[in-house]
């Protein structure tokens, strides 16, 4: 009896890799307002065929960075709203959604924080080669490069954002000088001798650490290719903690073995995890597996801001009683 009650409950999907325990306190105003939590497979980023098989009784999806196809929103035939734990929506079928009269919401800046510190943590590891001297050390060698300090280095900071911003407030306190490009520049109340905006040809040419904080580009085109790497610093230090489309993955390559990057550090892959290891495994790579936001701050945050978010259209008695 107590499924049978269950299963007429209104359903919510919840598919971020840091929630589909289904046990995050976060998570309880859902249930508390009389809706059902369905999960997909914890700790993995679903697949079409599993979402094909949980959405269709969903009102409402708390959703991940996993990839979302037209497919998908047909067979949700119940769906109201997705609201996403992150401000990035590059993974829906945005038409199809809005064909659907389905709303979008996104959780705002909550996880700027967590991804910054990433950010900052990648710089460091590159500019100072963590990686290779801890793996030296554990294989029984003793290797030593020759780092470099961030004060008075060049950072060019391509979207500068809730994200971006805070990078760009925490390099500029450690003496950096940061090159801002943005679309939608915004007063930053940051010292003018270290940051300034300039056009993104500048932050891309006058870097010597480029850090990306932006969606992609209209079809999907790199900001990075070929003949863009020409265009670098010698030695340049790059982070990714966005997006792996935003850097063409062969002309990276290429621009590692020819020794014109220095290092790539990176958050993202275009397929999680990278079933190609080529970028993954090069020496000069820093790799880490998508954990920007996984902070337990970043996950309170989003997941907060998600669920009122849900709750707003869904329940929006509800949601005000809980507030």
């Amino acid at each position: 009896m107590r499924r049978k009650a269950e299963a007429m409950r209104p359903q919510i999907l919840v598919t971020p890799r840091s929630l589909t325990s289904g046990t995050h306190p976060a998570l309880a105003p859902l249930r508390a307002a009389g809706f059902e939590v369905v999960t997909s497979t914890p700790g993995q980023l679903p697949k079409e065929d599993e979402l094909l098989c949980l959405v269709p009784e969903c009102v409402g999806w708390l959703a991940g960075v996993e990839p979302v196809s037209p497919a998908v929103i047909a067979a949700a035939q119940r769906l109201m709203v997705i609201s996403r734990n992150g401000t990035g929506i590059d993974n829906l079928p945005i038409e199809a959604v809005k064909a659907r009269g389905i709303t979008i919401a996104t959780a705002g800046a909550a996880n700027a924080p967590g991804v910054a510190e990433l950010t900052l943590a990648l710089i460091f590891a590159g500019l100072r080669h963590v990686p290779c001297a801890d793996q030296g050390i554990k294989n029984g060698a003793w290797p030593r490069r020759r780092g470099r300090e961030l004060r008075d280095r060049n950072v060019g900071i391509i979207g500068c954002g809730a994200i971006g911003g805070e990078v760009a407030r925490l390099v500029t306190a450690l003496g950096a000088k940061v090159l801002a490009f943005d679309p939608k520049p915004r007063a930053l109340d940051l010292p003018a001798e270290r940051f300034r905006w300039v056009d993104l040809e500048t932050a891309l040419t006058q870097a010597d650490i480029i850090t990306f904080h932006c969606p992609m580009l209209a079809g999907g085109k790199p900001i990075l290719d070929a003949t863009g790497f020409e265009r670098l610093r010698p030695d340049v230090l790059i982070v990714n903690t966005a997006r792996a489309g935003l850097v063409d993955k062969d002309a990276l390559l290429d621009a590692l073995a020819r020794g014109k990057v220095d290092a790539y550090a990176t958050d993202v892959f275009a397929e999680e995890p990278p079933s190609d290891l080529a970028l993954a495994r090069h020496e000069r790579v820093i790799a880490t597996s998508h954990i920007g936001g996984f902070t337990d701050e970043s996950v309170a945050r989003a997941t907060s801001i998600a669920v009122e978010n849900l709750l707003a259209v869904l329940a929006p008695k509800q949601a005000r009683h809980a507030g």
